[in-house]
């Protein structure tokens, strides 16, 4: 008669070799209050599982992340799974954790690796036209896959192939001192892009015053220039008319409050420019206007 084997402490058939056999410790992990056990348990069932996130986060490399990154949000993953698993379920906890650490990786492609923000759909069109692509280029040497034999090989449309194509733009982002392709001399995208010319504001504003300006009475015209073409201060510009600094001050303020009002009015013709009653400002250089 034929002797029996021995019960080995592993009595389940796992898939992989980095996938130990732990449906005891769930169990008991499960029956543990809060406290120092039931953490260091939850904390050993964690790095023995840990060769298998390893094994997932390489999966993913090659793909614009670094393999550290990609471990430490394997691992993180797979503390979800440890902490969310529940034996009572009667499934084995590889079977939970690998879709558990799988979305946490493209869940972090998707919400750090992005350098745009693409939607949801057009990012899943996105792997759908590289996968297909991948596969395409395998069986025509020679040359890049055409949209139309992408679409008739992965059953899209060629417009959602071209956005699928748009998107894989999208991923990473050229650096704006990236040297551009044929120049010898360093030039960098940097270098081709424009700025803004405050000198078009400039005209435009000086253009935009004029007649508001020239509505002025010559008194306050004369305030005006000397102040802000003439370089000169309120107290020269009171000995130079022979007034007080004060009412300069409050000339140049009543001025220019009518002048910007008069300006802004033309922009919005629909704006009420209504003084307001007892505006001090504006009613200045009326009533100093003879002094």
């Amino acid at each position: 008669m034929r002797r029996a084997m021995p019960i080995t402490a592993r009595t389940k058939q796992h898939p992989h070799d980095d996938a130990p056999d732990t449906a005891a410790a769930f169990e008991r992990l499960a029956t543990l209050p809060d406290g120092e056990e039931r953490q260091a348990l939850r904390d050993r069932l964690v790095q023995d599982w840990l060769p298998m996130a390893n094994r997932i986060a390489l999966r993913y490399r090659g793909r614009g992340e670094s393999v550290e990154d990609l471990t430490q949000v394997a691992a993180l993953g797979l503390v979800k799974a440890v902490d969310r698993y529940d034996p009572e379920r009667g499934n084995a906890f590889e079977s939970y954790a690998i879709p558990t650490i799988t979305g946490e990786i493209k869940r972090h492609f998707r919400d750090h690796m992005w350098v745009l923000h693409v939607p949801r759909r057009v990012q899943d069109l996105r792997n759908r036209v590289r996968a297909a692509a991948k596969e395409l280029s395998q069986t025509i040497p020679g040359r890049r896959p055409t949209v139309a034999e992408i679409a008739a090989h992965a059953g899209m449309s060629e417009v959602d192939v071209q956005a699928g194509f748009e998107a894989l733009d999208s991923f990473t982002a050229l650096s704006l001192d990236a040297e551009l392709p044929g120049s010898d001399d360093g030039y960098a995208l940097g270098d081709a892009l424009g700025v803004s010319d405050t000198g078009f504001d400039l005209v435009v504003d000086r253009e935009a015053v004029k007649p508001c300006i020239a509505a002025l009475p010559e008194r306050e015209r004369t305030i005006l220039y000397l102040r802000f073409f003439g370089g000169m201060t309120q107290g020269r510009i009171a000995e130079h008319l022979g007034i007080s600094q004060m009412h300069v001050s409050r000339l140049l303020s009543g001025c220019c409050a009518k002048v910007r009002d008069e300006a802004l009015a033309d922009l919005e013709p629909d704006r009420d420019t209504t003084p307001a009653t007892g505006s001090g400002p504006a009613s200045g250089p009326e009533s100093g206007s003879g002094t």
